[in-house]
């Protein structure tokens, strides 16, 4: 026995042939206890799993052959969990020593029977053929008289030259039955080698970094058996690391990339969820995917390739199209384990919320065999059953790496075109793609987003990499924007490299089992220090591009990324009780705690600065209104119960109750899935609520002039809740700061805000625009949709008012009639036995208006909820540096060109579904504004004067441009 969890163990040998294995297929079993590389001679030579039971030493050995063996053997994951007491707060750390868990077995060399092997393959495939075909078809007639011959001539106990020749006999009977083809109508399967490898799930990164070279060598080995096999690997980041860690296997592969055998197609850094990533972030997986793929490959990935992500974003087209893909692949959409409404097509046009089409193929399954009964089991499996001549058919073990084996190509060998069964033809994925474009699009067309009907739970599960996902996209968003605007204002030195190794960090981490929360605890333990580390790299360019903004003078400046003008709390310096603006006039104060805040304007995409003092500011009336039960101010009155939830929300300009019942109501709920624990949420779980009855303690902790505060501290069953419930004046937002030490096990935790507005669905923003979906149960599909993904809103309207919850890293939600019921918190025991436990930190905050969405602040608010202002010493002045006059359109992302060059990229989007006229000013100096695709290529010149430039949005368009400024 060896080996702890997770620990590696070498292992060598030396075998030299004996007389009897001359001019014999020799192969290595080999038995160390885990999942096994194996080097023979010094090359990286294939793998010993469960499914991978043999490498070859020579297909043809020479007497005195010798070979050194080298093996490197993983120790394992599991099954063992730890068992642990109470946690204390923050994020808990289970040591996990263990016993050794592998165990050396017997492993063995030998000759390899290729005839009886072939034989075997022979009989399969016939036997599985019949009993695909109709029992009383003349083929199945034909086959049955062949293997009952079969059974006569082939004598296995014979002598050994004698049995082979009775193995010879039996090939002989078997081959015309073999030979026999189809007709002109056949189908055809359009076949190509896959291992999906999960970046990390039970398994750390590092592990992954070693199942790639087991899956890749293994590969090798087969290409150089099978000239026609390819076999495709997505991944961006995976090629990464085997360059980085493995440079002669690589090579390798470059070898075989250029033979046209190795397919590297998949378009991302690495398959992502498309669910959670931000919009910006989803561009930067192709960004970076498909330029490492040109770069090292030659190669223009046009297919996206996510055969497991759990749901497709509705505006996944705009991107993909704006990415230069044109086709999508996947086959989670069909696995609905716990019933569902079936998917309706396999081969369609997919249409996104913004009208960008792209074409889809649905495959039944990415891991699949290549025997008869699999080939003959895809075709039935269509949905759609007319129209529709060919599939794209991956094939090979996955989930933990591995790939096909030599069965599947022998397999497929035999069904090129054998009677009874669908065409088997190894090809390019984009074979298929092309040849149903030639056949022409087929008239099925879906509009919106690819629900996926079970886990549910990634919305939710490992609440703080969630939150540093959210934080890390929105810091790096702060470093390119004023890191771009610094270098062109003032020469700052923009780190690229480290930009690119921050943003990296987090595409790595919303790989389809590391963000969606279905790993195990030390995945978590490693990206959340990843996040640690985007952020301090993020903030320390943020920080260093806007003190080179700064003149060395006394005042503050405050930066405003935003589009719009924000007015803000400010912390003044310490040792100051007020502060002016630039003409003197003093700002309004109020002490909040320990520190005075002042209430500064800030214009939009740019800054202003203020000059604290020592002088307190000028007395200011309030209407402000804090006690133990209520918040008032000039728009809003709450009123409190004794368990600090909201019994009123009253506008006082309307003079109507916007609360339905009690509101910031927090719902806990027994949540033990069928199947995946941290995976999904049940239908079911509404039915088990856990009562949650203790009073809150309340007090005030603030009453103006500028802010008023509650801090309210409540027990929510095992966990212990702390909040600060925030109404600024002139508002009608209200925030809840919220800190819960989370104590739980299969427990799933809401907050409820029920309130009177009637509508037929909610709408949800979603990257780059929002969504709508039912709030009711009408149907089967609408009743499946019982919980799903936001971003940083979901709202509740009518057409001339409504009603929304912000979050600042909540993605799960569900909106059932007139209540939105944000989810907070899981608490999945499986894989992770610790997830979410310690302390858990968070803001949600509610908002209503008066008039129509298009002219409403909710999106501006959520932004507002999520990027606070930066603050740098010193003096700036006053300035904007972009500004688009309609509110509707956003500014999302200012960044340096991809190409190194000094050009800076802005990507603005629609944001309310509205056809849109207007112009984008910017104070740089512009010499060229040019319209680019999002990876950023020059599609046409836009026109551009005294730095403004006019700009024509559909819905939900997202536009690119590049500015290339003039340099004096």
């Amino acid at each position: 026995r060896w080996g702890a969890k997770w620990e590696y163990g070498w292992f060598k040998t030396q075998i030299s042939l004996p007389q009897e294995a001359a001019g014999k297929r020799i192969v290595l079993k080999a038995d160390v206890g885990g999942e096994s590389a194996v080097y023979i001679n010094g090359q990286a030579a294939g793998a010993i799993d469960t499914q991978h039971q043999y490498v070859l030493l020579t297909p043809k050995a020479a007497l005195g052959d010798t070979f050194k063996v080298l093996i490197e053997a993983y120790a394992g994951h599991g099954p063992r969990v730890s068992s642990v007491g109470p946690v204390p707060p923050g994020r808990v750390t289970v040591p996990e020593p263990g016993p050794t868990q592998a165990t050396v077995g017997e492993s063995s060399f030998g000759i390899w029977e290729e005839e009886i092997y072939q034989l075997w393959l022979d009989v399969e495939t016939l036997y599985q053929l019949r009993d695909n075909l109709d029992p009383d078809s003349l083929r199945v007639a034909e086959i049955d008289q062949g293997l009952r011959d079969f059974t006569i001539l082939v004598d296995l106990e014979l002598p050994y030259e004698e049995m082979l020749k009775t193995v010879r006999a039996g090939r002989e009977r078997l081959k015309p039955l073999l030979d026999c083809v189809n007709g002109s109508t056949a189908p055809t399967m359009f076949m190509f080698g896959h291992a999906h490898i999960d970046v990390a799930w039970l398994w750390p990164l590092a592990e992954t970094e070693r199942k790639c070279v087991r899956t890749f060598a293994t590969q090798l080995a087969l290409m150089k058996e099978y000239p026609e096999y390819k076999f495709l690997q997505s991944q961006a980041h995976l090629y990464q690391r085997t360059k980085e860690l493995y440079p002669s296997l690589y090579a390798q592969i470059k070898e075989v990339v250029a033979r046209g055998q190795w397919i590297p197609e998949g378009g991302m850094w690495v398959e992502a969820d498309t669910n959670l990533s931000g919009g910006e972030s989803l561009i930067r997986q192709f960004i970076h995917g498909k330029r490492f793929f040109r770069e090292e490959f030659g190669v223009n990935c046009e297919l996206l390739w996510l055969p497991d992500v759990f749901g497709y974003s509705g505006n996944l087209p705009q991107i993909m199209r704006g990415c230069g893909i044109k086709y999508f692949a996947t086959a989670k959409i069909f696995w609905n384990y716990n019933g569902g409404d079936p998917f309706l097509y396999n081969t369609f046009t997919w249409e996104g919320i913004d009208g960008s089409t792209v074409l889809v193929h649905l495959c039944n399954d990415y891991n699949s065999r290549t025997d008869p009964t699999a080939l003959s089991q895809r075709w039935k499996q269509r949905v759609q059953k007319d129209g529709i001549a060919t599939r794209l058919f991956p094939f090979g073990w996955g989930d933990g790496g591995g790939g096909p084996t030599r069965d599947h190509l022998e397999f497929i060998r035999r069904e090129r075109n054998l009677e009874g069964l669908p065409k088997a033809l190894i090809a390019h994925p984009l074979d298929f793609f092309r040849d149903q474009e030639k056949r022409g699009l087929p008239e099925a067309r879906y509009v919106g987003e690819l629900y996926y009907q079970a886990h549910r739970g990634t919305y939710t599960s490992q609440a703080r990499t969630k939150r540093g996902n959210r934080k890390s996209e929105l810091a790096l968003r702060e470093a390119e924007m004023w890191g771009s605007i610094a270098r062109a204002l003032k020469n700052y030195e923009l780190p690229l490299k480290q930009l690119d190794t921050l943003w990296k960090q987090v595409l790595l981490n919303q790989f389809h089992d590391i963000i969606p929360g279905s790993s195990i605890h030390r995945v978590y333990e490693e990206a959340e220090a990843g996040y640690a580390k985007v952020l301090a790299g993020a903030a320390e360019i943020a920080q260093e591009a806007t003190q080179a903004l700064v003149e060395k003078k006394k005042g503050l400046t405050i930066f405003n990324s935003l589009s719009w003008e924000r007015k803000e709390l400010v912390p003044l310096p310490k040792g100051t009780t007020g502060a002016k603006n630039l003409h003197g006039d003093p700002l309004p104060t109020q002490k909040i705690g320990e520190r005075i805040f002042a209430e500064v304007s800030i214009p939009p995409c740019g800054w202003t600065t203020i000059f604290p003092s020592a002088e307190g500011s000028s007395s200011q009336s309030s209407s402000l209104i804090a006690t133990e039960r209520s918040l008032e101010n000039e728009y809003l009155c709450l009123s409190f119960n004794e368990r600090g939830e909201i019994t009123s929300i009253f506008d006082k300009v309307t003079g109507r109750e916007w609360a339905a019942g009690l509101c910031n109501a927090f719902k806990m709920y027994k949540d033990v899935p069928t199947k995946f624990d941290a995976w999904d949420i049940d239908s079911m779980y509404s039915l088990t609520p856990v009562p949650l009855e203790a009073r809150a303690s309340i007090e005030v902790t603030a009453q103006g002039p500028l802010v008023a505060k509650l801090r309210l501290t409540r027990k929510l069953h095992q966990s212990t809740l702390t909040q600060e419930i925030v109404l600024r004046r002139g508002s009608r937002r209200v925030d809840f700061i919220t800190q819960i030490d989370w104590q739980e096990s299969h427990k799933l935790l809401k907050v409820a805000f029920p309130v009177r507005i009637h509508t037929n669905e909610a709408v949800h923003e979603i990257q780059f625009g929002h969504i709508r979906r039912p709030n009711h149960k009408s149907r089967p599909f609408d009743a499946d949709r019982f919980e799903v993904c936001q971003h940083k809103w979901t709202a509740l309207m009518e057409e001339g008012r409504g009603f929304a919850l912000l979050n600042d890293c909540k993605y799960g939600v569900n909106v059932l009639g007139n209540a939105i019921n944000l989810t907070l918190l899981k608490a999945a025991l499986a894989p992770d036995m610790t997830a979410d436990k310690g302390l858990q930190e968070f803001t949600y905050a509610l908002y209503l208006w008066e008039g129509p969405f298009l002219e409403s602040e909710l999106v501006q608010e959520a932004y507002a909820l999520n990027c606070p202002v930066l603050t740098a010493p010193g003096s700036a002045g006053e300035g904007s540096i972009f500004t688009v006059d309609a509110p509707n359109v956003v500014i999302e992302t200012v960044k340096p060109a991809e190409d190194g060059s000094s050009d800076i990229i802005i990507r603005l989007y629609e944001a309310k579904r509205s056809a849109t006229s207007c112009r984008l000013h910017t104070r740089l100096p512009v010499h060229k504004a040019l319209k680019t695709d999002m990876l950023e290529n020059i599609l046409g010149s836009l026109p551009v004067e005294q730095g403004t430039i006019p700009l024509e949005f559909r819905p939900f368009e997202i536009k690119t441009i590049r500015l290339q400024l003039a340099h004096e």
